[in-house]
């Protein structure tokens, strides 16, 4: 059994737990002098004043459960007597005690799903002061950014409020920490890095940037529980932004304002209302479809803004369905009039862009071999869902997996109007009573 030590061993420490909880924990048996978090292990060492506070707390949680944030945490004397700064400094961490509130402050980005640029950590960081210059690079810890901000106060209250938040829902988070930086050199202005003081600096880099020398500024802060930042206050210009990687694809302005599609070229004995509502869904809310009587083998399809119709004419145009190809062009009609003929969509549970928007813009791409199935029963087997859309096209491979709990699948057709049938035809249709949402996946190979 390990000797009496004033550190005490934290376990099963959580990235929801900050130091301030443990902290808090141990507060009653006295003052807790040094923190050190080991994140990559889960663990944490809590140095207290002397061995006796250390005693206190050890015998009082061995008939207590230690409990933080809903997670039992459990603690153990130390191996070590005392932590020094060596001890800290090996694991690339400082304690709150050792960080000072500074104008700059050092972030790093955990569970990066979507890119994340100037722009997008601008937008996230200027409410709580003006934001001179950020600097972001890629270090072992990961995707990380130096924010300066014009007073100490702004950089303090935007990590109070940011600390442990996401950026995008589930994923994103934020750690901040006070650098011990006293000025940021920022040579260009680009989505890597920017002075909001000097516009006039080039685009390019010229020269090795000083920035590969960034991110030895201060203590990395434990994370507080993941919540949302809500992504409508930081604009659709942002969220494009970050969907795509900080840039349009090619062939997108993003400045388009029509909002009606005009498809032609269709199979009228196939296609449907609701089956382009399938296909075009996948690039924006769908307002309304009226197929046209005197020409069948016409459509307007009508999207909740020009940057969706855009999308949408850019990546169907040409794209093959039942046995045509389809043309896809801006109507000159703004809107679809409500009428008898003309089917409603706006309220639709099935609109793809109400929740998760960014996520969806991310994926838009031409039509695929491969459909990515998602919403699937629990207990569906593989062949189960082969067996529900083989009847479009040769099913050339697929794969059943799980995500969170959840069952996805991918199938790979033969090619990629086999796909797109595959698509209109299935998507939001019933599954051993499960209404299933298909993609298209933008992967090569399974």
């Amino acid at each position: 059994m390990t000797e009496p030590s004033k550190v005490i061993h934290v376990r099963n420490v959580g990235l929801e737990i900050a130091e301030a909880d443990l902290l808090q924990l141990i507060q009653p048996f006295g003052v807790a002098s040094k923190v050190v978090m080991l994140r990559a292990k889960n663990q944490a060492l809590v140095q207290m004043h002397d061995v006796a506070s250390a005693v206190s707390a050890l015998q009082y949680y061995s008939t207590v459960q230690p409990s933080v944030r809903g997670r039992n945490v459990y603690l153990q004397f130390s191996s070590h007597q005392e932590l020094t700064t060596a001890d800290q400094n090996a694991q690339g961490r400082k304690s709150d005690q050792d960080s000072q509130p500074n104008r700059i402050l050092l972030v790093t980005i955990h569970h990066m799903i979507y890119p994340i640029t100037v722009e997008v950590l601008h937008q996230v960081f200027s409410p709580h002061g003006f934001v001179e210059k950020i600097v972001t690079f890629q270090k072992t810890a990961g995707f990380q950014a130096l924010i300066q901000f014009q007073s100490r106060q702004s950089a303090l209250q935007a990590r109070t409020s940011l600390q442990g938040r996401n950026i995008y829902d589930g994923c994103c988070q934020l750690d901040i920490q006070f650098s011990n930086l006293n000025e940021l050199q920022v040579n260009c202005n680009n989505d890597r890095s920017r002075d909001f003081t000097n516009p006039s600096l080039p685009t390019e880099q010229r020269g090795r940037s000083s920035q590969v020398g960034y991110g030895d500024g201060g203590g990395i802060y434990a994370l507080q529980p993941g919540s949302r930042v809500a992504f409508a206050q930081m604009g659709n210009a942002a969220a494009i932004a970050a969907a795509f990687g900080g840039g349009l694809p090619p062939g997108i302005t993003g400045t388009n304002d029509r909002c009606t599609i005009l498809a032609t070229n269709l199979n009228p004995e196939k296609v449907d209302e609701d089956k382009l509502f399938n296909l075009f869904s996948l690039y924006g809310n769908i307002i309304r479809i009226k197929v046209l009587k005197n020409k069948p083998d016409h459509a307007l399809v009508q999207l909740a803004d020009g940057f969706q119709a855009e999308l949408a004419a850019h990546f169907l145009r040409g794209a093959m369905l039942f046995g045509k190809k389809m043309e896809v062009n801006f109507s000159k009609y703004p809107n679809i009039t409500p009428a008898p003929d003309t089917h409603e969509y706006a309220n639709s549970s099935l609109n793809r862009f109400h929740n998760n928007a960014i996520k969806n813009y991310r994926y838009c791409c031409a039509p695929t071999k491969m459909i990515h199935l998602s919403s699937l029963p629990h207990e569906i087997a593989e062949d189960e869902v082969v067996a529900h859309v083989e009847e479009h096209g040769s099913v050339v491979n697929s794969k059943l997996y799980e995500v969170n709990g959840k069952k996805q699948a991918l199938v790979q057709f033969e090619n990629e109007e086999q796909a797109t049938e595959a698509l209109v035809c299935k998507h939001a249709t019933t599954l051993d009573r499960c209404v299933i949402r298909i993609s298209f996946s933008q992967l090569q190979s399974i």
